[in-house]
């Protein structure tokens, strides 16, 4: 009889045959594919997260060996309730334990069912199927990390006095109620409602930094 193979567990037969978050998730804050060309495997991850960066929801769809499709479903059934930075961490912990890195079981206890894929250090073509769902969350979080720098970026710039137009739009007012018009905000004075220029409509601008 041949040795049964120990990637092959029963927690990877489970989650792999009868996964619970393989569906399509609606209004999902961040999605994002994931493709291994040597296996043919093909993910798409979708997170909800909230203002306060924890995932409330994860979820995948695709194809692919048992291996990729198991670890996709370890990886959200761990993720969910998490701190997003936290999740970020857990992929290079992975993924480090995929490729013989990391040994020490009480660290990867970290990851839960997912540890069970440590044997997958010894069978380099299939490293790369058990890592496609965390390259791909880690991918993710890195990008909506940089949106999230961009926005603050981009909202001390509005704050600091320039010759800057930026776009307002039309339901916003300042000083007394003004809805549906256009507006202006001269840095330095008192805010205030002022009248539209000569033949606007819809959205307006707001000048900081000069006299209109």
């Amino acid at each position: 009889m041949a040795p049964i193979n120990p990637l092959y567990t029963p927690a990877l037969m489970e989650h792999s045959s009868e996964p619970d978050y393989k569906y399509e998730m609606e209004c999902a804050t961040c999605t994002h594919e994931g493709v291994n060309p040597s296996c043919g495997d093909d993910l798409t991850l979708s997170l909800r997260i909230n203002d306060k960066g924890v995932i409330e929801e994860a979820a995948w769809q695709g194809i692919g060996c048992a291996v990729s499709q198991a670890s996709a479903d370890m990886m959200s059934d761990l993720i969910t309730g998490m701190d997003a930075n936290e999740a970020r961490d857990l992929c290079e912990l992975f993924k480090r334990m995929a490729r013989g890195e990391e040994k020490d079981p009480e660290v990867l206890e970290e990851l839960g069912d997912a540890a069970c894929l440590q044997s997958v250090a010894r069978m380099p073509a299939r490293v790369k199927c058990a890592e496609l769902a965390w390259r791909t969350l880690g991918e993710m979080l890195d990008e909506r990390a940089k949106y999230q720098r961009l926005l603050v970026s981009l909202s001390e710039r509005r704050v600091r006095p320039s010759a800057q137009k930026v776009l307002v739009p039309n339901h916003f007012t300042t000083g007394a109620a003004m809805p549906h018009r256009p507006f202006a905000i001269h840095c330095g004075t008192a805010p205030g409602p002022y009248p539209p220029p000569a033949g606007a409509a819809g959205g307006g601008a707001a000048t900081f930094g000069k006299d209109l």
